[in-house]
């Protein structure tokens, strides 16, 4: 009974009516914009790794000592994004829509660039002039229209909820499982993760952004170093992995059978993709709330990197290693920790249950703020008393509870967040037309 009415509220919000719609939304910006994405790389690439644009708005807002750093905000956004999804989540990308997931992934993110670009530009928009404003993405959505403040209540709801869900509980239960298989008791990271987060959560965003400036560039280092010497040992199989991905994404050969199977590595690989990096649910604009000095374009620049980083080239690397090592029927997680285990012994599997511990601790660190933004808004003042508590004991409880329930739940709390970030999306997309980054004109009055 309980199954059938999880099933049925995560159908209900995180369907595929809500993944055509972040599609749309992508796609609608990205056609506006003219692929901007695309057509100039170099500039996000510019706003992420160093400099700033020439172009800059002139009420960008300059910097204080107590404000986040390029580095912090962007490191912030991937430990939000980058999770177990880049590294377990591929894997049962590939186990139920086969090789051809991988390219739907990359399709998803493409799109999703722009949506995130969107995100961080209306956020930044809407933050400056006098007087308070609400944080992240809460900023526009608030100001869409009559419901908007509707639904900056449902967001915000939404966004707590995920915290302790998927942000909070699954990522701790990964967390553990990864520390179990180097030696770690349970209970000792149960302890450790839940008195870690609420650490995170009572410090704030700021807090959070100091951690995830150290732990991030490790993490990635440690992930592509033990990546490519998976892809070394297999490079002859590269070739052959690289055309199994186009060929999955368009085989017909096989009939109605073949068309069907074409289907679910679309599905699998768009709801994969969108998953892991996040597009269209608005919570990577937290993460540059207090960055100073850098205009709304430049933050949406950084949004695309985040994309780029999280999905094009590191969801891509676990794909391609897990392909080229010709695994045996396997599924899930069993896959990745076969790849890397065949090619560099017991070092790869201890590399990715590392990983796979770190990935997870970065993201309950970032979510654990997002979270508490949430509550927030929501209750004011308490908020930032009672939030950090209920993260820690969450955090405890994932590390040793079954979690199936808490997936279901964090779908559909995704999609509490998702469905009032579009329709804020929509409602301003008129807005995102303006931004100097394209060739439509200058920035209108913000009389709404």
């Amino acid at each position: 009974m309980l199954s059938e009415a999880l099933n049925l509220l995560t159908g209900a919000l995180w369907g595929w009516h809500v993944l055509g719609l972040i599609l749309l939304a992508g796609c609608g910006f990205s056609l506006s914009s003219g692929f901007y994405q695309i057509r100039r790389a170099g500039d996000w690439l510019k706003a992420a790794v160093g400099g700033t644009s020439a172009h800059r708005a002139p009420c960008a807002m300059a910097g204080g000592k107590d404000d986040a750093t390029r580095m912090q905000a962007i490191s912030t956004a991937l430990a939000g994004s980058i999770g177990t999804g880049n590294i377990v989540g591929v894997a049962a990308a590939i186990t139920t829509g086969g090789p051809g997931a991988i390219f739907w992934m990359w399709a998803s993110a493409l799109l999703g660039m722009m949506t995130i670009y969107a995100e961080n530009y209306l956020s930044a928009r809407f933050r400056q002039g006098p007087g308070k404003k609400p944080p992240g993405p809460l900023a526009y959505i608030e100001r869409a229209g009559s419901l908007g403040g509707t639904l900056a209540w449902v967001y915000a709801l939404g966004c707590c909820l995920s915290s302790l869900g998927m942000g909070g509980m699954a990522q701790t239960n990964a967390l553990c499982s990864a520390c179990k298989d180097l030696g770690l008791p349970p209970l000792f990271t149960a302890f450790g993760a839940g008195a870690l987060v609420f650490f995170v959560a009572k410090g704030g965003l700021r807090r959070a952004a100091r951690l995830a400036e150290k732990l991030v560039p490790g993490m990635t280092a440690l992930f592509f170093a033990a990546s490519l010497g998976v892809l070394w040992v297999f490079r002859e199989n590269l070739p052959g992995a690289v055309a199994s991905i186009f060929q999955g994404a368009f085989s017909l050969k096989a009939g109605a059978g073949g068309a069907a199977g074409m289907l679910i590595a679309m599905k699998t690989g768009v709801s994969r993709g969108v998953f892991t990096n996040e597009a269209g649910l608005g919570s990577s604009a937290f993460a540059y709330q207090d960055l100073r000095g850098h205009s709304p374009e430049e933050l949406g620049r950084m949004g695309i990197f985040q994309v780029f980083a999280d999905t094009i080239l590191m969801c891509t690397v676990t794909g391609l290693c897990i392909l080229c090592s010709q695994p045996p029927r396997l599924e899930g997680a069993a896959l990745t920790f076969y790849a890397y285990r065949s090619a560099l012994g017991d070092a790869g599997g201890w590399a990715v249950s590392l990983c796979t511990g770190l990935f997870a601790l970065a993201t309950v660190i970032a979510w654990s703020c997002y979270g508490r933004e949430g509550l927030y808004y929501l209750v004011k003042g308490p908020g930032r008393k009672l939030y950090p508590l209920a993260a820690g004991m969450a955090a405890f409880a994932g590390c040793l509870l079954p979690l199936e329930a808490v997936f279901q739940l964090g779908d559909a709390f995704n999609g509490l967040m998702a469905l009032p970030n579009l329709i804020a999306l929509l409602y301003f997309a008129r807005e995102v037309k303006h931004s100097e980054d394209f060739p439509c004109g200058k920035w209108p009055s913000m009389g709404k």
